[in-house]
């Protein structure tokens, strides 16, 4: 068994685990952690807790300390400059008429590299771009074009439920979404129904998934012939939630049973 605990590199972005290396961490707590991209400053999301080490999908980075009043200093100093060096990048793309719109920047914590998230319709040339911000900027420069998803997660918006959208609150996986996820609650494959405001399916649809094949285990799909001491025939209609199926006799009277208990109305 391994101790892990989640860290978070901004308000809205993914939970990545860590190993706490034996410093007493609670949530909330800002933190400056390695990373594949140097050294990163970040804040506690989950509580320590143990992990079968063979689970985990990659080897575990090291919690490098708790932040102090110092990184706390650094850490938004970076912040002000990367939203300078942001605005500044605007600039160049709008005299290099790059169709192309950034979205936001960020330095790593040790200020070894500047990266610059955008989205674009196609491919971008932005060699030029790199070039002209690694020059004023003097350390590594990344330019990452991001999905549509990524970009509602950014801007936000009200969902078809008429609430917040939930990539832009609680949600920090964007996690893939398929349509036999729709499928598997019976909704209809409209668009208009199943996409969310980025015009890609539901994120909820991802995250329901595994209660509604839950649910249906054992339960008989539509077009299946049902066979109990009450009902006889065939299923016509299924209720996931409420456990239910509806059976048509064979005098075409629809009768409703309850999994649950067995009993038909």
């Amino acid at each position: 068994m391994s101790k892990i605990v989640g860290i978070s590199f901004n308000k809205k972005g993914r939970v990545y685990n860590f190993d706490p290396c034996e410093l007493a961490l609670e949530i909330g707590d800002n933190v400056v952690v390695e990373t594949e991209k140097g050294l990163q400053y970040g804040k506690v999301m989950t509580s320590i807790k143990e992990c079968d080490i063979n689970e985990l999908s990659v080897p575990l980075k090291s919690v490098i300390r708790l932040s102090s009043s110092s990184d706390d200093k650094k850490y938004a100093k970076n912040v002000a400059d990367a939203n300078v060096a942001l605005n500044k990048a605007k600039e160049i793309v709008d005299e290099l008429k790059l169709d192309m719109h950034l979205l936001d920047a960020s330095y790593t914590f040790d200020r070894k590299q500047l990266l610059f998230n955008f989205i674009a319709d196609e491919r971008i040339d932005f060699r030029e771009l790199a070039k002209r911000l690694a020059a004023i900027y003097k350390t590594r420069i990344e330019l990452r074009q991001i999905g549509i998803r990524d970009k509602a997660k950014e801007i936000g918006g009200l969902g078809p439920c008429g609430r917040m959208l939930c990539c832009n609150t609680f949600l920090t996986d964007l996690n893939t979404v398929t349509i036999n996820m729709a499928k598997n609650q019976m909704l209809a494959l409209n668009p208009t129904k199943i996409n969310g405001s980025c015009g890609r399916l539901l994120c909820c649809l991802g995250y329901e998934d595994f209660v509604y094949t839950s649910l249906r285990q054992n339960m008989p799909d539509i077009g299946d012939i049902y066979n109990d001491e009450n009902v006889s025939g065939k299923v016509v209609n299924i209720d996931v939630l409420g456990r239910k199926i509806f059976v048509e006799n064979d005098d075409k009277i629809v009768v409703e049973v309850s999994l649950e208990d067995g009993k038909n109305k």
